[in-house]
């Protein structure tokens, strides 16, 4: 996040700081759906993949809340006149309402399931299908009340009430063959409507960022938190590169064009989907001959 900001400042000197600031935010989430070949790959080692696959499922997280300080900076004194009191308190109602209503939901929600299949009340088709269920429940009660539904329906999975294995391998399962078609067709509509809306505006400044969001300002970042932890240069290099950009990014993208508008923030629409789109084409090709690479360096 840090190394994003440090490097647009000089790329961009006419852009707001809190714009270039969101941008480095939003660009900052890794994303394993689009590295499925390294996370699934039995040539990389179990700890390897575990590695990347846990930092993609935390760090869109940890971005969530500085995106949230710079939208409050950016709506101080915009036409409604919500700044940091409202944004302050939308903030804290985010981070207190969608935990508590997704863990409420997932707890509650599992134990019913795993009461329901117990007395044969729900055969395994319906068991499967409360992953999406539970899931949307979560998002929309606590969007109802003004907490965060992503939040909320994260919550729901990661506190679900069920402790049956077999059960809770079926609803598992199903949530992750549906998350794959739902990022299938995110990735359809990010390349039928964004990219034909932002690409007019790659300019030179704008691929030059790009590329260093992929390579630099990812890789040197990892390089240093995994200072010390034992492992060669090569491995470092490897999870650093597999950082890539997708469905995160453009959700963030999309929550803040909804909340500030796109008037404005152009260029950084551009940056991101850019950066978005060659992740998607760099990391997908490079992911089966850099996995073989690295089993072939590291046997």
């Amino acid at each position: 996040m840090v190394a994003g900001i440090l490097i647009a400042l000089p790329l961009f000197p006419g852009m707001n700081i809190w714009v270039i600031a969101m941008m480095a935010l939003i660009l900052s989430p890794t994303d394993a759906a689009l590295g499925q070949a390294v996370v699934t790959s039995s040539l990389v080692p179990q700890k390897i993949r575990q590695t990347i696959n846990v930092e993609s499922g935390l760090n869109d997280g940890i971005a969530l809340p500085p995106i949230l300080i710079c939208l409050a900076a950016l709506s101080a004194h915009d036409a409604h006149g919500s700044g940091f009191a409202y944004w302050g308190t939308f903030v804290m109602k985010q981070f207190i309402f969608g935990p508590l209503v997704g863990s409420f939901v997932g707890y509650a929600g599992g134990l019913l399931v795993e009461r329901a299949a117990k007395r044969d009340w729900m055969n395994t088709t319906f068991q499967r299908l409360t992953s999406i269920s539970l899931a949307i429940l979560a998002f929309y009660l606590a969007e109802m009340i003004h907490g965060n539904g992503f939040i909320a329906a994260y919550f729901a999975g990661l506190l679900l009430g069920t402790t049956t294995h077999s059960i809770r391998e079926r609803i598992h399962e199903f949530g992750e063959a549906e998350s794959q078609v739902l990022q299938l067709f995110i990735f359809l509509l990010f390349g039928m409507i964004l990219v034909p809306l932002s690409y007019q505006l790659w300019d030179w400044q704008v691929w030059v960022y790009a590329i260093l969001s992929l390579t630099v300002i990812r890789i040197l970042p990892v390089v240093i938190s995994l200072a010390g932890t034992g492992l060669t240069r090569g491995t470092k290099y490897f999870i650093g590169w597999f950082g890539p950009r997708g469905i995160a990014s453009i959700l963030y993208l999309l929550m803040v064009v909804i909340e500030l508008g796109a008037k404005g923030l152009e260029k950084m629409m551009s940056v991101i989907v850019l950066t978005v789109l060659l992740s998607i084409y760099l990391h997908g090709i490079s992911a089966n001959p850099l996995s073989k690479l690295y089993q072939k360096n590291n046997m």
